[in-house]
This record gives C-alpha cells, sequence and structure tokens, in this order.
C-alpha cells in the first residue's frame, strides 16, 4: 500500500492553516505547536540555505578550492571573514563570547557605510529630483508635482524642532500631519489589502481540502480541533473553580 503524498500535504497544511486561526480563540497548544514548527522550519531552511548558497561556494570554495569545486581559485584575504564567522560561533561559550564583538562591529559598521551610501543615492537624491517641477510638463502633471512639494516641505517642517511651531510654521507643520496621515493610512490600507489576499489564499486551499478528493482534511480537523478545544476550556474552568473554592 503507497501513501498519497498530496492528500498528506494536503492534510498538513490544513492543520497548519486553522490551527494558527485557532489563536483567534485563544493561545492554545495548536498554535504553540504550529508557531514553533514554522519557525523551526523556517530556521533550519534559511540556515541550509545560506550554507550552500553563499558560505558553501562563496567562502569555503575561495579557502578550499582544490577540495570544493565552486569555480573560483584560492584567495587567502578569505581567511578574515572565515574568523570572524568563528568569532561569531564562539558567541555560544560564554568564556569566549567576547570575541563576536568584533565580528559585530565590522558588520554593523560595513552595513552603515554601505547603507548610508545607498540611502543617499536611493532616497534623498531621488525624493529631491521627485520634488523639482517641470513647467514644461501637462497641467494635471505640474498641479501633481507642486502638491508632492508641498507635502514634502511640510513634512520636513513638522520635524523641524529647532523652532517653536507656532504662527506660520505651526500651520504649515499641521498641514504636514495631513501629509503624513494619508501616507500612513494608504501604506496601512496597501498593507491590509496584501494580508487580505493571503487570506483568501487560506480560505481558498481550506474550501479546496474540504472535498472527497483529499478526504474531506478541513472539516475533519476542524471539528476534531473544535472538540479537543472545548474540552480544554472545560477543564481550565474546573481548574479555575476549584482554585478559588480553595482561597476561600
Amino acid at each position: 500500500m503507497s501513501f498519497n503524498f498530496d492528500i498528506v500535504g494536503a492534510w498538513l497544511v490544513v492543520l497548519m492553516t486553522l490551527s494558527i486561526f485557532s489563536y483567534l480563540y485563544g493561545d492554545n497548544i495548536f498554535y504553540k505547536s504550529a508557531e514553533h514548527i514554522f519557525v523551526g522550519v523556517s530556521a533550519g531552511y534559511v540556515f541550509a540555505i545560506t550554507f550552500w548558497d553563499q558560505i558553501h561556494p562563496n567562502l569555503l570554495g575561495r579557502l578550499f578550492p582544490s577540495y570544493i569545486d565552486a569555480g573560483y581559485d584560492l584567495e587567502l584575504t578569505y581567511i578574515i571573514p572565515f574568523i570572524l564567522g568563528v568569532f561569531m560561533i564562539l558567541r555560544l561559550i560564554p568564556s569566549l563570547s567576547w570575541l563576536a564583538r568584533i565580528s559585530i562591529a565590522y558588520i554593523v559598521g560595513m552595513a552603515a557605510g554601505l547603507k548610508f551610501y545607498v540611502f543617499i543615492n536611493s532616497n534623498i537624491l531621488a525624493q529631491i529630483k521627485s520634488s523639482a517641477i517641470d513647467f514644461n510638463a501637462s497641467t494635471l502633471d505640474v498641479i501633481n508635482q507642486i502638491i508632492i512639494l508641498i507635502g514634502v516641505l511640510s513634512g520636513l517642517i513638522y520635524f523641524f524642532f529647532s523652532k517653536e511651531h507656532k504662527g506660520t510654521i505651526g500651520k504649515i507643520s499641521k498641514l504636514g500631519i495631513y501629509f503624513l496621515m494619508i501616507k500612513f493610512g494608504a501604506s496601512f490600507g496597501f498593507a491590509v489589502m496584501g494580508r487580505i489576499s493571503l487570506l483568501i489564499g487560506r480560505f481558498g486551499e481550506l474550501i479546496e481540502y474540504s472535498s472527497s478528493e483529499f478526504n474531506y482534511a478541513t472539516p475533519i480537523i476542524l471539528m476534531i480541533m473544535i472538540i479537543a478545544l472545548g474540552y480544554w476550556s472545560f477543564r481550565n474552568n474546573n481548574t479555575d473553580n476549584s482554585v478559588n473554592e480553595l482561597t476561600r
């Protein structure tokens, strides 16, 4: 007798999905189990991908080209990132954990320098360019660019705290608040739309796996979870009542 792995996978998908949704009822064993499995699987997957796609070819392939054929020649300078990586692992040893500070300081310093350069080019300079007004464009485009310029200037003035926000500066900063709220509202709405799309996908699979083709996975698992959560709630209520009677 051979297993139908599609049906097994469907049952696991339904179980994990309903386990996460069970958090709407409260923190319970189904949700905790699904959460721990998700975190563990994600950590293992990321570790494996990082090792085989990054560390193995780019680091070990350059330090040991005779043993690892990654298309690189021997480059002894890569001994430095290898040592820094070992220092990070020594974080697990209390007596040698201080060595990890060297690696962390290097990573933070390099990342800050690279991000600063990228941020200036992709955010600040791009924002300045986008805030310019092209009077040769159409009327609607000019109006749109003026609104963008007003929003940028009023938003910057709102975060200018060297002068008290009174009079003209106060009115402009209040206008900046309106622009910021519109921006935050639009961003939040966009995020909600994305989450709703994911939710629709989850419900679509739950409906699909309710058919006889998948041995009625969704209704069976749902009923089992409802019964288990009802029993768990009933037992907790009895325990709480017993504790209250003992404390009287």
